[in-house]
């Protein structure tokens, strides 16, 4: 993470920092220099070489608790190997977007000082230039336009480092680890790669890819397609724009996290009104309490005031945007927002159990949102209740246990073994395991006798995963969808 001094004495701020090598997904590294910024009380944070994530902040934090936003890395080296005589099949992979710019300009007067300009897209700039010959430039409304400014919302320089960092963890885990993908691509039909339609998600899937398979491990023909749907058929986040009941659900949960909330935010106006202009905190305020958080915690380091690093302050906000945004704890909206997805997931495993080697699909990466993770998880029973952190991710990986044959039964009676030569073939039995941000997840629909792998409820079967998809699928989404819902109401 990178990080700023702010002094208080004067208007004028010095920033020096390194910029990590940024990796594209089809060219060489390119690399910066060492730079020394200013920026002044309109400020433009410019973050224009190689970026080196961590330095010494200039405040002094020794006296409160200390808010840091969350960065979770795939963790490789101490990852759960699953139990013997379970093989790994196929893995499912839902990933955040890298670090962004906020989405909105926030925060940016006096006292607060916000950058309002973001200059942390230089290496997308310059292998924009590299590509086409052609420089692309933001202009602001004054017509002036910096070089490397972001538009609002687009991933960082920061963000395609991240995110080419969660590529190679994936390559250091599943290739290199537990040789479960090929070390050299060969072919596209191995991979399956999606993303949401919004720049960020494209090119953070990019990002990925390369981490995962550069270019030197794979033959100069194979290059997987990322794949995007139309906004009416999108599944990899709810999709309120082709389901006008599942807008009006959130906005009910919006009013009600609102009425539940403003009272416990009402207690932080004294300190931090002052940054919006006297505007109260709340949840639907102006701004509202998900934009402030949007723009404090985007995880580049920038400096903010010290209200905004205390924990508890943090806490609180937290806590009532989490309920705003993620609170899917019906189960309409669970079959609305995420029953299609799983459907797809669910779909997906259970053709590669019924072919097996006859699929040779072996991972699906799904370049996403906070939104989702977080209605995943929700949907599942297995959320946090915390914001997901950028290239935060979700697994869902497909084990086979093959079946206890006659031979291998060294118990086996000779009547049994005799038997069985008359009965079909042993079926496999097939378990799925869905990790969150590196932790194991034991999901409540699996947890009766018979419904995970005994001894380890993280194991759910197949067939009990299925179960619950169904249940949370919609039957005819178009019809459930309309105002008034699946039962007319």
């Amino acid at each position: 993470m990178l990080r700023m001094s702010r002094s208080s004495k004067t208007s004028t701020n010095l920033i020096v920092f390194t910029l990590a090598s940024f990796i594209s997904s089809t060219s060489p590294t390119v690399s910066w220099s060492i730079t020394h910024i200013a920026y002044h009380s309109n400020p433009t944070v410019d973050y224009s070489g190689p970026m080196v994530f961590g330095a010494t902040r200039s405040l002094d934090d020794s006296r409160t608790p200390l808010y840091r936003a969350p960065q979770v890395p795939l963790e490789v080296e101490n990852y759960p190997i699953a139990p013997n005589g379970l093989v790994l099949e196929q893995l499912h992979v839902y990933v955040r977007h890298g670090e962004r710019t906020p989405v909105g300009v926030r925060l940016a007067n006096v006292p607060a000082l916000i950058p309002e300009h973001w200059l942390l897209c230089k290496a997308a700039r310059q292998f924009h230039a590299m590509a086409c010959g052609q420089k692309e430039m933001v202009e602001r409304t004054d017509g002036k336009a910096a070089e490397g400014e972001c538009l609002l919302g687009e991933l960082t320089d920061l963000g395609r480092q991240s995110t080419y960092n969660f590529g190679k963890s994936l390559r250091a885990l599943y290739v290199d680890k537990l040789g479960f993908l090929p070390d050299r691509l060969l072919s596209t039909d191995q991979v399956y790669l999606r993303s949401t339609n919004m720049p960020r998600t494209i090119t953070s899937l990019h990002q990925i890819v390369h981490g995962l398979y550069p270019q030197e491990k794979r033959d100069n023909k194979v290059l997987p397609n990322i794949l995007v749907r139309n906004g009416k058929d999108e599944n990899l986040l709810g999709n309120t724009s082709a389901c006008k009941r599942l807008e009006l659900l959130q906005v009910s949960f919006a009013h009600a996290a609102a009425a539940a909330y403003n009272p416990s935010l009402q207690q932080l106006d004294s300190r931090l009104s002052k940054y919006m202009n006297g505007s109260p905190v709340r949840v639907d305020g102006k701004p509202r309490a998900s934009g402030i958080m949007d723009t404090v915690a985007i995880a580049h380091g920038i400096n903010v005031p010290p209200e905004f690093k205390d924990k508890a302050i943090v806490d609180t906000l937290e806590k009532a945007i989490v309920n705003e945004w993620y609170a899917d704890k019906t189960e309409e909206v669970r079959r609305l927002g995420m029953g299609r997805l799983l459907d797809d997931l669910s779909r997906k495993m259970q053709h590669k159990a019924n072919h097996g080697a006859q699929d040779p699909l072996k991972v699906l990466i799904h370049s996403t949102h906070d939104t989702a993770l977080a209605a995943l998880c929700s949907t599942l029973d297995v959320f946090d209740e915390q914001w997901p952190a950028f290239t935060a991710s979700i697994t869902f990986e497909l084990f086979k246990k093959a079946a206890v044959t006659p031979q291998r039964a060294a118990d086996a009676s000779f009547s049994q073994i005799v038997l069985s030569n008359f009965k079909s073939r042993p079926v496999p039995e097939f378990y799925i395991r869905m990790r969150y941000q590196n932790k194991n997840m034991i999901l409540p629909a699996c947890a009766e006798k018979g419904k995970h792998l005994p001894g380890s409820p993280e194991f759910c079967t197949l067939a009990a995963f299925g179960e619950r998809v169904k249940e949370l699928t919609p039957t005819d989404f178009e019809s459930e969808c309309t105002p008034a819902g699946r039962f007319g109401i």
